[in-house]
Formats: C-alpha cells, structure tokens, sequence
C-alpha cells in the first residue's frame, strides 16, 4: 500500500499544505538540499505578503539578508578567527582544486 510519501504525484494535490511542507523538508533534508532552502526562504515573504502580513514579510526580508550578509563578511576580523576551526575542518574535508 502506498503512503503519500510514497505517491507518484497524482495524489499531491490532495494533500493538506502542511502534509506537503513536511514531505518537501523532509526530503530536502535527507538530500541536503540546499537549493529547495534556498528557495523556500525566497518565496516565504511573497507568500506572507500575499496572506495579507506585509509587516512579517518585510521582518523576514531583513532576517534572510542580515544572514546572508554574516555569511559573506564571516572572514573578517575576529568573527573570521573565531569560525577558524570550521574552516580548517571544512578545508581539510574538501581540500580547495589549485
């Protein structure tokens, strides 16, 4: 017997939104994939705008680009020193193609 886990499709979209949100981590996380994440975090303001939360939208909006903006400037100054040992272990388990 099938699961709706295990459906090919043809019974998705009768899946409750929540079904089909915890199916699409669950499976994005096993996969590690980063690109459906990614995604995600960019349709989630659209989407709130679009339920009627502008204010929670634009809260969103600021929190993804503070992330982003950490992620990209965390190899300055003493944040760089302090996230050292994260990149040796990262480095080390994928050594950079010269």
């Amino acid at each position: 017997m099938n699961t709706p886990s295990q459906s090919t499709g043809t019974n998705l979209d009768a899946l409750p939104s929540r079904e089909l949100h915890d199916l699409a981590v669950r499976r994005a996380l096993h996969h590690a994939d980063l690109g459906f994440f990614w995604e995600l975090l960019r349709a989630i303001p659209a989407a709130e705008t679009l339920e009627g939360d502008v204010r929670e939208a634009g809260e969103d909006l600021t929190k993804v680009s503070a992330l982003l903006s950490d992620a990209l400037t965390s190899g300055e100054g003493d944040l760089a020193d302090a996230l050292r040992p994260l990149y040796l272990d990262y480095l080390k388990k994928h050594p950079p193609k010269h």
